[in-house]
């Protein structure tokens, strides 16, 4: 029986070739995209995986719910007292300043080692990795101990056992107390060394404002993450009391003002994608989201081509059916045939899609900057469950409909009198359709908002700007390094001028404190700069001055503001510039001299933030974080100053540390790629999806135009023209491909309003997509379902009539 049923299924693979192959085709393609888009999926989640205190180690975040912003970091007093009063937590860890980079001088070789992380003491006992040389116990237990991982240890000593080895480092030197090896699964915390911030960590002991650390705790087993969460706002109204008592504020008014209003745990294996703030980068499980269910919708897509080209062959199968049943065959025994005959076609789909992700996973890695290999038997296991639903989807509603048919009337040939078919057809089919101007609408409106984004008037002209970082700060007083590089590098041709900003767009280098006036506060960004820096930046004054070197008060307590400042505080310009605010970070009043035009230094996906701007010789420990210098080059030899700059800086500013630069406006522009990224891969899908739909379009127009051959031969006899036949049978695909964009278009809209939510600034939905969607969607239609048409128009009327 079994054999039996796979000769007849290859004889109608055989003799339906064109939906075999579009099958395949559909189904292979389909498939390909969800494994690719689940491997990703898979990858993401796969963070942290390797340690085996995650289910007890959680993130630490606050929520602001005046300013409804989540954060990504918490303060040593913070941190400490949670610790001690919270009786969940059993230890915990900070880490401020990962990715730092050292040149790093042994008696063997010097060398550049990056990815650093400063942690407090108990880092190892939280993040346990396997232990190559030495002793967690004492890891810290000096302020100069080191930690190295392997790859550190035989890069600089050649070998791992380098316990009680020397490592000097910013004219200090550090004693290795251990060595360890850093995990091969995929995490976001794999430091090539660790040292502990010693003097830092003892001048925050008492700052309950200074957020500068990313927070872990450990629970104790079994304990609930709710239950810190709750117990944690004892600690945050300990903080509001010790703050409030000068301000004239309750303790609830200084929450509700300053915030943090509640804190957030999320495991450490959810951070990557599912924390709501992470030290470690923006999570973006949404996108994911999407992608995932766009890959779903497309074999979702294929399945629909699959059902419909079955019951449109109906007429083919039907008196193959009556004969079975006229001689005992039994409904279940159908349904079950069908399912195979489905089945094999999804099997050898998801062979062709295994060989197909394959190929592709190179260039799939390369846009994802991942390295995905396909061992994971996840991805094996629910890419199957895939293959076993779409069998059962796709097989089960044409098997049913097939099984459903009377003996008595498939044998008398009763059977094309049918509309259940039809209705079935033109159903599904229109489902189809939908999906595709979804997918065409969509994919316009993310052009279109990408392309505004990219043309948007940014604030600022970085074009020409080449910013260089400092990488050695041995001397311990950056300013004094800056203030000579001005002058020296100033003489270099090529060079047009020279100036310093904290906080420069698209690098993510600022920091933020409450600003004061009176009983009013809000949160601003810094942006600590030299003389002239805005005016370097080709940023625009509205009112007021610029900050003036020949003024004393210009390097004391003279500020300027954004339009954001002004706006956040709800004053006027004219209001503004009588104000004195105070700075969190200073006691002494600053003075507004100027506001300026509000510029982006971030993604535009966010607002521009309040900021404050003020020479960096006003406050010390701006002095003490200067970290680049920014040089604006002459058009006419951009590449030799460039390489003037780079020899200069090797031979002259930090021999043996690498040349850390970039062009600004480049560097801005890394900001939009995730949003080229995500437009690139709905245009993929895009084709994907309009590939899928037409070719199942042609191939069903082409059988459903073959069954009605018999009248096409009878009109053409009385005379209709080529035209008039034309359009008789394409009409009613039209007015399906109608229908479908008219549905589709309050659905398209409510979903990209909703992905246009994420941007400060967007577009306004734009009209033309949905009616560029009606258009092409009906002239792709008409064209596909013609060309079938046409030949139909061209049938051998003796052919169809001899027996008539």
């Amino acid at each position: 029986m079994f054999n039996n049923w796979l000769k007849i299924a290859f004889i109608n693979y055989k003799k339906n070739w064109l939906s075999t192959v579009i099958n395949l085709f559909g189904l292979t393609v389909g498939l390909t995209g969800f494994m690719l888009i689940l491997m990703h999926w898979n990858d993401e989640e796969s963070f942290e995986k390797w340690n085996p205190k995650k289910d007890n180690i959680y993130y630490f975040q606050t929520y602001n719910k005046k300013e409804n912003i989540y954060g990504a970091a918490i303060s040593y007093p913070l941190a400490e007292n949670a610790s001690k009063r919270i009786s969940e937590v059993q230890d915990y860890v900070l880490i401020t300043n990962n990715g730092i980079a050292y040149k790093m001088i042994t008696k063997n070789k010097t060398a550049y080692v990056e990815e650093g992380f400063m942690v407090s003491d108990n880092f190892f006992n939280l993040f346990p990795f396997t232990l190559a040389a030495g002793s967690y116990k004492e890891a810290f237990k000096n302020d100069n101990n080191i930690s190295i991982s392997t790859g550190t240890a035989k890069k600089l000593f050649g070998k791992t056992d380098v316990v009680g080895e020397t490592i000097k480092l910013n004219n200090k030197d550090f004693i290795v107390t251990s060595v360890y090896e850093l995990p091969k699964g995929n995490s976001q915390i794999k430091p090539e060394f660790v040292i502990k911030p010693a003097e830092q960590l003892k001048n925050d002991k008492e700052q309950w404002g200074n957020f500068n650390y990313a927070g872990f705790f450990l629970l104790k087993k079994d304990a609930d993450p709710k239950a810190f969460e709750r117990k944690f706002q004892d600690i945050i109204m300990m903080r509001a009391k010790r703050n409030s008592k000068n301000t004239g504020m309750t303790p609830q008014q200084y929450i509700d003002t300053y915030g943090p209003t509640s804190s957030i745990l999320t495991s450490l294996d959810k951070i990557k994608l599912h924390a709501e703030s992470s030290w470690f980068g923006k999570p973006d499980f949404k996108t994911l989201m999407i992608l995932f269910a766009l890959s779903v919708l497309i074999v979702i897509l294929s399945a629909i081509n699959f059902i419909n080209l079955k019951t449109a062959q109906a007429a083919q199968r039907a008196k193959e059916i009556g004969v079975r049943k006229a001689i005992g065959s039994t409904k279940s025994k159908l349904i079950l045939q069908f399912l195979l005959e489905t089945f094999v076609i999804c099997f050898v789909s998801y062979l062709l899609s295994l060989a197909l992700t394959e190929l592709l996973l190179p260039s799939f890695n390369k846009f994802y900057e991942k390295e995905i290999v396909m061992d994971d038997w996840h991805i094996y296991f629910y890419s199957f469950l895939m293959v076993i639903l779409v069998t059962l989807v796709s097989g089960l509603i044409p098997a049913t409909y097939l099984a459903n048919f009377k003996a008595i009337e498939t044998l008398k040939g009763n059977f094309a009198r049918s509309k259940h078919g039809i209705w079935l057809r033109n159903g599904i089919l229109t489902l189809q359709l939908i999906i595709s101007s979804f997918f065409i609408i969509g994919g316009l409106v993310i052009s279109q908002q990408v392309k505004y984004m990219m043309n948007k008037d940014l604030g600022f002209n970085g074009n020409q700007i080449f910013q260089i970082n400092f990488n050695d700060y041995s001397n311990g007083k950056p300013w004094l390094k800056y203030e000579r590089l001005r002058t020296e590098m100033a003489k270099i041709q090529g060079v047009e001028s020279i100036s310093y900003g904290e906080a420069p767009p698209g690098t993510n280098n600022y920091s933020s404190s409450n600003m004061d006036y009176m009983n009013t506060s809000i949160n601003a960004q810094h942006g600590s700069m030299d003389y002239g820096y805005l005016q370097f930046m080709g940023v625009k004054l509205l009112k007021g001055r610029w900050l003036n070197p020949k003024l004393s008060s210009d390097t004391i307590n003279s500020a300027l503001v954004n339009e954001a400042f002004v706006r956040k505080f709800g004053w006027t310009n004219d209001q503004a510039m009588k104000r004195d605010i105070r700075p969190g970070f200073d006691y002494k009043p600053y003075h507004i001299v100027g506001i300026i035009k509000d510029f982006n230094i971030r993604s535009l996906q966010s607002e521009v933030e309040p900021m404050i701007f003020f020479h960096y010789r006003e406050t010390e420990w701006k002095r003490f974080n200067m970290n680049n210098i920014q040089l604006k080059l002459k058009a006419d030899d951009i590449e030799g100053t460039v390489k003037r700059l780079k020899s200069y800086w090797m031979d002259n500013v930090e021999p043996g540390y690498p040349f850390d630069s970039y062009f600004i406006d480049k560097k801005f522009a890394k900001t939009f790629e995730r949003y080229q990224k995500q437009q690139t891969l709905f245009t993929i899908l895009n084709a994907m999806v309009l590939m899928v739909a037409l070719l199942g379009l042609f191939a069903l127009s082409s059988l459903m135009i073959e069954q009605k051959l018999k009248d096409v031969a009878i009109r053409k006899t009385l005379g209709a023209s080529d035209g008039i036949l034309i359009v008789g049978l394409t009409k009613q695909f039209l007015w399906i491909t109608l229908i479908a964009v008219l549905i589709s278009i309050p659905i398209s809209y409510y979903l990209m309003n909703e992905w246009l939510k994420d941007f400060a600034y967007r577009i306004d939905m734009p009209v033309w997509p949905f009616i560029f969607s009606l258009f092409v969607l009906l002239l792709l239609t008409f064209v596909v379902v013609s060309i079938k048409a046409y030949q139909a128009t061209k049938v051998n009327l003796v052919k169809y009539l001899k027996y008539e």
